[in-house]
């Protein structure tokens, strides 16, 4: 492809990602399988292109309002001009030159568009004048609970969200060790390296064509984020237990589980979204999973969950959450966010608790973990959840890290919190509760045995 038609694909990736509802990494996927002439390389320069418009979209949006107050008829087309002029620091005749209407190159410059690309040239994208939530690409009703969640660390995790996240992978111990499974990585060009949280994280350099590999089609590998990597391995599924991953989605934690239990016991992978249960069938396949049942939930209060009354020794919900902590991977996210999702998913998150909460044996473990950083969707649930079910008691998370990994947990507090700028990872809360076993009765003394009286012995 000419580097016209790749700023032409960009532009329609942009359009497409703001105009359907999934995440703009299901929508490029979608986008190129419906271009399967599409080169590797050619994807993922569409895919750079169209993201730095995602990561930078506010201040993109500032000085296009700042320059043509109207809303520009195209808003995909200007902030692709926008971006050129003051990402790239195209000259306006470089600009102009890319959109000269040739075959399956953009269409030449509107008269709006030339001025809007004139006025930009020369200037820096960010600005002193600019507000905070501009400057740090978040929606400007989220500051006051950022503020609250993060205080003085807000700019920095801010700016760390606004970058690319790493390619983190997994080394499914089912099939290889990690050293393996970087070993088998080396053998085919890709350079990969220990993760510093999780035993079991490797992480490579930019994005290399994993699917394509051999190590990867054999199940050595699986995508996963290291906060997500330490997540299953925090939840403690042993082998020859029975554990239920309650919110599996498309099943990355249920993978993980399965070879911490090294395919003994039983794991439950299920989730309302009967669909993403059942695509994670390749992928237990490839990973060599043989103990997990798929399960679809009508809903929370399916009544499979009341016939499994106290039935699981660990259940681990990865609640449905804003995602912010995943802005990362999904920028355009924060901007579909409005403040009446945040209430209504923080009714859901306790209404899953509280159902899931039923099927934890006594001793056993309630996981709960979010990829969001808002206090209101982490430990104000676990406070709610303590409030309301008194025969739960918080892990301490420095107890259950260093009985399973060793060490300090890389967060103080009873919980874990990991974020882009202090760990590199996602955005993570993991809270660990365990519910109380019944008191033991007290066994009923013995009886004396009566001895009889006088006047009832025998004569």
């Amino acid at each position: 492809m000419t580097p016209g038609a790749r700023l032409q694909a960009a532009i329609e990736l942009l359009a497409a990602i703001h105009e359907g509802q999934s995440p703009a990494d299901r929508t490029a996927a979608a986008f190129f399988r419906a271009r399967r002439y599409m080169g590797g390389q050619d994807r993922r320069e569409v895919v750079d292109r169209a993201y730095a418009v995602l990561r930078r979209q506010s201040a993109l949006d500032w000085w296009i309002a700042r320059i043509s107050p109207e809303r520009p008829a195209d808003r995909e087309r200007a902030r692709m001009i926008a971006a050129l002029a003051l990402v790239d620091g195209f000259s306006a005749d470089r600009i102009a030159g890319s959109f000269d209407g040739g075959p399956y190159r953009p269409a030449p410059l509107s008269a709006g568009e030339r001025q809007l690309a004139k006025a930009l040239v020369g200037q820096t994208l960010d600005q002193a004048d600019q507000p905070r939530p501009v400057r740090l690409e978040f929606p400007a009703w989220l500051e006051p609970a950022l503020e609250e969640a993060l205080g003085d660390d807000l700019d920095a995790e801010m700016a760390a969200l606004m970058g690319a996240a790493a390619t983190d992978l997994r080394a499914n111990t089912l099939k290889a060790s990690r050293d393996e499974a970087i070993a088998a990585l080396a053998r085919e060009g890709v350079d990969g390296r220990p993760t510093p949280l999780s035993p079991l994280g490797i992480r490579v350099d930019g994005r290399p064509p994993l699917a394509g590999l051999h190590c990867f089609k054999a199940g050595m590998i699986e995508v996963q984020d290291e906060g997500s990597q330490l997540v299953a391995l925090l939840t403690d599924a042993r082998p020859g237990q029975r554990v239920v991953d309650f919110c599996a989605g498309a099943g990355g934690k249920t993978l993980a589980l399965a070879a911490t239990m090294k395919n003994k016991g039983k794991l439950v992978a299920a989730d309302v979204l009967e669909g993403r249960i059942a695509r994670a069938a390749t992928r237990l396949v490839r990973a060599g999973v043989h103990n997990v049942e798929r399960r679809g939930l009508a809903s929370e209060r399916d009544p499979w969950v009341k016939r499994h009354l106290n039935n699981f020794d660990r259940v681990l919900i990865d609640a449905p959450c804003s995602g912010s902590g995943t802005w990362r991977r999904n920028p355009d996210a924060k901007w579909r966010l409005k403040p009446e999702d945040i209430a209504e998913l923080a009714a859901l998150q306790r209404r899953i608790l509280d159902s899931a909460a039923r099927l934890v044996k006594p001793g056993g473990r309630l996981v709960y973990a979010t990829c969001s950083l808002l206090g209101r969707e982490n430990q104000d649930q676990i406070e709610w959840f303590l409030a309301e079910h008194a025969n739960f008691s918080i892990l301490p998370m420095a107890e259950v890290w260093r009985d399973i990994l060793a060490g300090d947990p890389p967060s103080p507090g009873p919980f874990l919190r990991l974020s882009p700028a202090r760990h590199g990872t996602d955005g993570f809360f993991l809270a660990v509760l365990e519910k109380a076993k019944p008191a033991p009765q007290p066994e009923e003394a013995p009886q004396p045995e009566e001895v009889p009286g006088p006047e009832e012995a025998a004569p």
